[in-house]
């Protein structure tokens, strides 16, 4: 299992399609170095907006800049990126307007900056506007594959992407979709949908819960909105119920997504996730995870508690 930075992947893609379409432009909040948007500015400095710390100021000029033909990423942390400009965005996607809004460090994954620095909320906020496409890749390979897919899609769109290096857990030959959850694992007991960091955690549980006899399903619900309800109906049935799984608050995220596709069922589910509270500093990523309880064994006390 291969080891990738999601920045470094995302900030090469934009590369990529720089040189195979001059409409794609980069705007940047001062956050090039770490958001890795850095290797656009350097492959294209004409086409590189550096904003400063003007996250407001940065969706207007990239609505402006789409309005005209243009394909405009916009970038900064997860937490800057949607909450300091919220009615710039909302406006734009009125207008629905090709704006990609790129949130670098999402979750806890800006492990050492506490809460003013984790964008925790970001999915809940951005599920909420009218328009908004809303996507969290797993790894380096959805990552590229959906830094594409957003820039072929008309329309806005929202792109979480973790800090830290991650496992690869997508099969490079998949085709990536908006709207589609893709099976990760097959199992018959419970299936457990998750999205970005937290497949991999999946995996890990479901490895646990095999030696026990238990079998995962999981799917990689990484297109947050739109989901395909049918879908995800098809992929909660024949089994014994369902467990969620998200680096974000229990509120407005997957689980609530989940919860009300699955409504008037009987299904039973479980929700793992970031409680109704803000992240704090630590020394590292997977204290905090451990912290905040979005472990595998989490997910396995969850599944336990589906099947009674």
């Amino acid at each position: 299992m291969g080891m990738q930075n999601c920045r470094t992947v995302y900030g090469e893609t934009l590369v990529e399609l720089g040189k195979e379409n001059e409409r794609i432009v980069v705007l940047e909040a001062d956050l090039g170095k770490t958001t890795m948007t850095k290797f656009f500015e350097k492959e294209f400095p004409g086409r590189f907006f550096e904003m400063g710390i003007g996250e407001q100021n940065m969706i207007s000029t990239a609505a402006g800049l789409a309005l005209s033909g243009k394909i405009a990423f916009a970038n900064s942390f997860a937490v800057f990126a949607t909450g300091r400009p919220y009615d710039q965005i909302r406006v734009s996607c009125i207008g629905e307007l090709n704006v990609k809004i790129v949130g670098s460090s999402c979750g806890l994954s800006d492990f050492g900056d506490g809460a003013t620095h984790q964008g925790i909320e970001d999915v809940a906020i951005m599920r909420a506007l009218p328009n908004m496409t809303v996507l969290s890749p797993a790894d380096g390979i959805e990552t590229r594959k959906m830094t594409r897919a957003a820039a072929e899609h008309e329309g806005p769109v929202y792109m979480r992407i973790l800090r830290n290096d991650v496992p690869d857990v997508t099969d490079e030959k998949q085709e990536f979709k908006i709207g589609k959850p893709s099976m990760i694992r097959e199992g018959s007991d419970i299936t457990v949908f998750a999205h970005g960091y937290m497949i991999y955690k999946a995996l890990k549980a479901a490895e646990t819960l095999e030696k026990e006899g238990v079998s995962l399903r999981i799917v990689n619900v990484s297109t947050l909105k739109p989901i395909d309800e049918k879908e995800i109906k098809k992929l909660a049935s024949g089994v014994k119920g369902v467990v969620t799984v998200e680096e974000h608050t229990i509120i407005g995220g997957l689980a609530s997504a989940i919860a009300f596709i699955l409504r008037g069922t009987a299904t039973p589910i479980e929700a793992v996730a970031v409680q109704d509270c803000f992240g704090q500093s630590a020394l590292n990523y997977e204290q905090l995870l451990e912290h905040y309880g979005l472990t595998d064994t989490a997910i396995v006390k969850a599944v336990k508690k589906v099947l009674g």
